[in-house]
């Protein structure tokens, strides 16, 4: 059976990109802490190794009295609803889907190679597209981002559709996979995934140190990538070659995502890097087994920077050094944490620095998510 092919990444952030630093502002007044609590809350914020975030809710770089979204009241009262965060959702997704598709197919050569034509407006021909599959566990409606997609493209009516949601951060991998049986069993397939995460939608305003945890990390991104049964011709793809799942239970009850009646309410414990680190080492071992591969056989990384503590666990517990992180450690002291979309973020860093000298290297990326959950894949540097 043949591989399938990553054959082009592109992501898109909204237009509002903020300091850290002030973002923590926000969330400081917001709680209504005193100088102690302002203090510690900067020194969190400081400690992530973040340095902007995107968003596409302008409040959180606004003084109140200036707010769009939130409530112009000194605690925010009456705090904004599910049904009126997921407006915003239906809103502002879509346009930010449709960038991250345009940055993924614009710049490929449109030869025959990958099936696309280029207009005279220089706009991809939307139309070869077969298979689209949508990622996201911030938001969601129906009829959805997914048909959205399709009447604001033009793609054809008779495009197969699979949404995946409410995964948490490792969505990504689940709409690769998916992505890959399709182009295994038909070959002519050409399979867009695109994840679309609307994180900052979901501040909470409790005091709780998950909540705290959660809100220093998270931001809003677009990613989408083209699968097919064969690679490009012009430039480097990265073919999947294997895929493995794993569980570990005993973090069960330390990362969760659930729907309350605020928004979307995340569990996200201190234990998780000391979890990450205990079972990551095993899970690599099994998923390169399952490729036929040794360590020593991998040599690039993409790591899903789900904070710079779980990727300090990730390299204690595979003995990598910081260079070795160095695509996951940009887009998060560039971007935060966006969940499913943000391994591709990091997969597009590293595709952008690759050269015909790295062809056959072999890469790793895994990502973890409420279970807690371990996805990992090993693909292989194709020019």
């Amino acid at each position: 059976m043949s591989d399938s092919y990553l054959n082009a990444i592109g992501t898109a952030v909204p237009p509002h990109r903020l300091p850290q630093a002030r973002i923590a502002e926000f969330m400081a007044s917001a709680l209504n802490f005193d100088e102690i609590g302002r203090r510690r809350l900067r020194a969190l914020y400081r400690s992530t190794r973040i340095d902007y975030r995107h968003t596409v809710l302008p409040d959180y770089g606004r003084q109140p009295g200036e707010f769009e979204f939130y409530p112009n009241t000194p605690d925010l009262e009456p705090f904004p609803t599910v049904s009126q965060r997921m407006a915003v959702f239906r809103r502002e997704a879509l346009p930010l889907a449709v960038r991250a598709v345009k940055a993924c197919l614009k710049p490929l050569a449109l030869t025959t190679a990958t099936g696309f034509d280029e207009p005279e407006d220089d706009e991809p021909d939307y139309t070869s597209i077969t298979h689209l599959i949508t990622v996201s566990c911030t938001g969601m409606y129906a009829p959805g981002l997914d048909i959205d997609l399709i009447n604001a493209l033009g793609m054809p009516t008779t495009v197969q559709r699979t949404a995946i949601n409410f995964m948490g951060c490792y969505g990504a991998f689940n709409g690769l996979k998916t992505a890959d049986t399709i182009c295994r069993a038909f070959p002519d397939a050409r399979v867009l995934v695109v994840c679309v995460e609307l994180c900052t939608l979901h501040f909470q305003k409790k005091p709780d140190d998950d909540f705290l945890l959660s809100n220093a990390l998270f931001a809003d991104g677009a990613a989408a990538v083209l699968v097919e049964a064969t690679p490009r011709t012009d430039g480097p793809s990265l073919a999947l070659r294997s895929f493995f799942c794993d569980l570990y239970p005993d973090g069960a009850a330390d990362m969760a995502w659930h729907v309350a009646d605020f928004g979307f309410e995340m569990t996200l414990s201190s234990y998780i890097p000391k979890l990450v680190r205990q079972g990551i080492g095993a899970l690599v071992e099994r998923l390169l087994a399952h490729a036929g591969l040794d360590r020593e056989a991998v040599n690039l990384y993409a790591m899903h920077p789900g904070g710079k503590a779980i990727l300090e666990a990730i390299e204690q517990a595979l003995g990598l050094s910081s260079p070795n992180n160095r695509f996951a450690y940009d887009v998060l002291r560039e971007y935060g944490n966006m969940s499913s979309a943000t391994v591709l973020f990091v997969l597009e860093k590293l595709l952008a620095e690759l050269t015909p000298a790295d062809a056959g290297r072999s890469v790793l990326s895994c990502a973890f998510g409420p279970g807690l959950t371990l996805e990992s894949a090993v693909m292989e540097v194709v020019f």
